[in-house]
């Protein structure tokens, strides 16, 4: 396994991120715990999650199966670098949701008590709040810093200027700022080349793209249909879509050799910025196969082909203008 610095900061990550959102509405915890324990086998160290994962309101589930986990001992907290995220509603009441100073104390010291530790290594920001101010939001996350309670702040699904305006008043507040985004960004959804990576850049925060396979998309598709292997609704809406793409994406995968979802994952560590994209391994299998990853080796050629079938975006605004 390789490791790398996320962002500017001396926190040291694989290049893989193991997601958790499964665990819990789909893997059982007994099986959670199996590829929990695989993925340090195989020298996963970083792993993602948030408290509304389990998607029943107020239980966060998967970050309880995480506790349960590390309370089994073995070095199994100590091992992990784990990400979590606040932002969506954990309860009926006004402050139980967004980005408040109340509700990022509140649901702190919630998601420590569900993962049975003391501290966090990663807080997110599973959105931006548009209704708190970013002074409030860094004030808040420096108690939480003092404390011990959290090490790093990240955030998810922010657009470039929202990364702008956070670290320009860390830095006028004096404070390390953000170290990560976690962005939407896959072969088929490119737009945050446009803003988002050229920002992460420049401001030092590494990038944990979400979604890599595009639900599914880049994961093989067309063959899971020929075996007869059922998919969802939106799915088969997302394939029509996106058919004669996807169609010659498999067709060029085949003559690498390669497995579709290797490909797509091993693309993404070619990117700017990129530290880690999540995977989101159902059994030990999965997770498994997975690691093929990091053995697919794309040059310029298979970088230009991949790039003619998904085009991408320039650096705005160089990307819509001379």
């Amino acid at each position: 396994m390789d490791y790398v610095n996320l962002g500017r900061s001396g926190l040291k990550v694989s290049r893989l991120c193991l997601g958790t959102m499964n665990f819990g509405p789909v893997t059982s915890e007994e099986d959670s715990f199996t590829i929990m324990d695989r993925a340090h086998e195989l020298g996963i160290n970083f792993f993602d999650t948030a408290n509304v994962y389990g998607w029943k309101q107020g239980e966060g589930i998967t970050e309880k199966i995480l506790g349960n986990w590390f309370a089994k001992g073995g070095g199994r907290r100590e091992k992990t670098v784990v990400a979590t995220k606040l932002y969506g509603s954990m309860g009926d009441w006004p402050n139980d949701n967004l980005l408040s100073a109340l509700n990022i104390r509140r649901a702190c010291d919630a998601s420590l008590k569900r993962m049975r530790t003391d501290y966090i290594d990663i807080y997110q920001a599973h959105h931006v709040d548009r209704s708190t101010p970013f002074d409030e939001f860094w004030e808040a996350m420096e108690v939480l810093r003092q404390q011990g309670k959290i090490l790093y702040v990240g955030s998810s699904n922010f657009a470039g200027w929202h990364i702008a305006k956070a670290q320009e008043t860390a830095a006028r507040r004096g404070t390390f700022g953000l170290v990560s985004e976690q962005s939407h960004y896959n072969l088929l959804t490119r737009e945050v080349e446009l803003e988002v990576l050229p920002a992460c850049a420049d401001y030092g925060l590494g990038v944990i793209p979400w979604s890599p396979l595009a639900g599914g998309l880049l994961g093989g598709v067309l063959r899971k249909t020929d075996k007869g292997r059922s998919a969802t609704e939106n799915m088969v809406k997302e394939l029509d879509k996106h058919r004669d793409k996807i169609e010659r994406y498999e067709k060029f995968c085949d003559e690498l050799g390669e497995e579709p979802a290797y490909v797509a994952l091993a693309w993404l560590l070619t990117r700017p910025a990129v530290t880690a994209p999540i995977i989101g391994p159902r059994t030990v299998e999965q997770l498994d196969g997975t690691l093929r990853t990091l053995e697919v080796t794309l040059d310029e050629q298979a970088l230009a082909r991949l790039d003619e079938i998904f085009p991408g975006h320039r650096t705005a605004p160089e990307d819509y203008a001379w």
